[in-house]
């Protein structure tokens, strides 16, 4: 190499070292600043605004539970930290998040609409619409007529969407879906209001759906053969290849298996 290359090289990686001091001291300076402005008390949050579904959360609960858990100013605050915040109250199942120049939040909540209970009577959950298991204060469910539902916690979807296909068939009936179980061995009970208790057996919502509509099906001729209503009906069993067993109130002899009419 000669010396005007040389020279040349020197000159640049001495431009490419001063672009780059350069950029770091703009970063630097830009960084600063951005510091200096956030800091301004005219930056300082001051307000918290709450919309959406406050039925549960209400809005001074929500705005304590963030100030109290938030720094920061309008630029500086962590809106997905903020967000969690939020997310991790009972009945609050989404939290989105907006700044509002120059010192506000606006908060929107999304609540849990309760579907119905889940698992243990004794220490039941609550499942919302979406099928999703949440914990909250039972006690604070207005509606009284929710199913008990049941099964493997990862299966909750599943349960519901079976419920909610099942409830119109027996109710075509007169007859109430009270609970819904899907058990450890992958079989489903179905539990009326009336007390009486239905093994489904196993299978998919378009399996269980078919056995159910043809087991209702013939029911009205099974009560009008022994004359009860549908209040009489004390147990079923639809896992019969060819049929199904049933149990009436007041009636003191039963095949035991009733015949696919």
């Amino acid at each position: 190499m000669n010396r005007a290359e040389s020279s040349a090289l020197d000159l640049r990686v001495m431009n490419g070292l001063a672009v780059l001091l350069f950029a770091i001291f703009v970063g630097s300076v830009l960084v600063a600043v951005t510091r200096w402005v956030s800091n301004r008390s005219v930056f300082a949050l001051q307000n918290i605004t709450v919309v959406g579904d406050v039925a549960h959360a209400n809005v001074p609960t929500v705005r304590a539970h963030v100030v109290s858990r938030v720094t920061g100013s309008f630029f500086s605050v962590d809106l997905a930290r903020t967000r969690k915040v939020l997310e991790a109250m009972p009945w609050v199942r989404r939290a989105v998040i907006h700044r509002d120049f120059p010192n506000k939040l606006r908060v929107q909540l999304q609540e849990h609409q309760v579907a119905g209970y889940w698992g243990d009577a004794n220490e039941p959950r609550l499942l919302n619409t979406f099928g999703e298991v949440f914990d909250a204060n039972v006690g604070e469910v207005e509606a009284d007529d929710l199913p008990h539902l049941n099964g493997p916690l990862e299966q909750s979807t599943k349960v519901l969407a079976v419920y909610r296909a099942l409830a119109p068939q027996f109710a075509a009936m007169d007859l109430t879906v009270d609970s819904l179980e899907l058990t450890n061995q992958g079989s489903w009970r179905i539990g009326l209001s009336g007390g009486a208790t239905i093994e489904a057996g196993r299978g998919d919502l378009e399996q269980i759906q078919t056995d159910v509509a043809q087991f209702l099906k013939t029911l009205t001729r099974v009560f009008a053969r022994y004359q009860r209503p549908a209040a009489a009906l004390e147990s079923a069993d639809l896992r019969y290849k060819n049929g199904y067993a049933i149990r009436l109130r007041g009636v003191s002899t039963l095949a035991a298996v009733a015949p696919a009419l």
